[in-house]
């Protein structure tokens, strides 16, 4: 019996060194990015990230996977073929519904009046004489993403309310999913839907498209002026989503990537921005409760 509890210890510590093996020599960290922008801005914004991680760490390889969708990160970090992500709150809510256990929210960005929510808003074209959403009904409404919170999940759960109580699918004459929160704007734009919803700081003025999310991102890109659009409506409040580190990485790595992430508006703000797009104060740290409610309420809508 001694035997057998000395053999299990030993077995114990040697699983525990070799850990501690990988976890310092880990020679390549794959970073996960949202389908929410065009790919090539995607690679451009964030390859400033990969040169700091690797000073920083001395990695041999930072590898960006831009996927078509948010369903190709989830099931990146699900695979643990992903070390690290943006997610919004209702992707993470997907992850954690799927595997509780695969992944850790370690930080989300502070919008610069110190809030660590955004909202949901509701836009239309300005010259399309909808501007209220009385006026809205029967028309066709565009969703983002299914994966996505603001995008998707909020809309589909809160707008009943500002309606009357009638759900979304009955006050519009037809919705649809156009593939990310810029094809989603883009889809109002060219008139493809009459309405669309995507992501918005509700932060500054409305004419500069905020102070960050899609409308600001595209304002500054030069794809979207903002006098030809109105909003519409604007949700509660939502958490802004988490940067998550696989649990596969373990305790060490975690603590050193949420210190880096949180450094990162100091040591290099252009690339913050960059990565973030838009104006924003900085990161905080966050624990998995920060978003047991958008967990509750994926699970009873869409669930995983």
């Amino acid at each position: 019996m001694l035997k057998n509890v000395l053999f299990a210890a030993t077995a114990l510590v040697a699983v525990a060194t070799s850990a501690a093996a990988n976890a310092a020599d880990l020679k390549e960290l794959r970073i996960g990015i949202l389908g929410g922008e065009n790919e090539a801005d995607r690679l451009r914004n964030y390859a400033c990230l990969q040169e700091d991680l690797k000073k920083e760490f001395g990695f041999e390889k930072v590898s960006l996977f831009p996927a078509a969708d948010y369903d190709g990160v989830i099931q990146g970090l699900l695979g643990g073929t992903l070390d690290v992500a943006g997610l919004g709150a209702s992707g993470y809510a997907a992850v954690y519904i799927k595997d509780p256990k695969a992944v850790t929210p370690i930080l989300t960005t502070q919008q610069t009046d110190g809030a660590t929510g955004y909202y949901s808003v509701l836009i239309a074209r300005k010259d399309s004489g909808i501007k209220t959403l009385a006026e809205a009904k029967g028309k066709t409404l565009g969703y983002a993403d299914p994966d996505s919170t603001s995008g998707y999940l909020v809309p589909k759960v809160t707008l009943p309310k500002a309606l009357g109580g009638e759900a979304v699918d009955k006050y519009f004459s037809k919705t649809s999913f156009n593939g990310g929160h810029e094809n989603n704007v883009l889809a109002v734009i060219d008139k493809k839907v009459d309405v669309g919803v995507t992501w918005a700081s509700g932060v500054g003025d409305f004419k500069d498209g905020y102070s960050s999310g899609m409308l600001r991102k595209m304002v500054d890109k030069g794809t979207l002026n903002m006098n030809d659009v109105v909003q519409l409506w604007q949700s509660p409040l939502i958490p802004n989503g988490p940067v998550v580190v696989s649990n596969k990485l373990g305790d060490e790595w975690k603590a050193k990537l949420a210190d880096f992430y949180l450094n990162l508006p100091k040591k290099d703000k252009a690339c913050f921005d960059a990565t973030e797009g838009g104006d924003y104060k900085g990161y905080v740290k966050v624990t998995p409760d920060f978003y047991d409610a958008v967990i509750e309420t994926r699970r009873a809508t869409i669930g995983g």
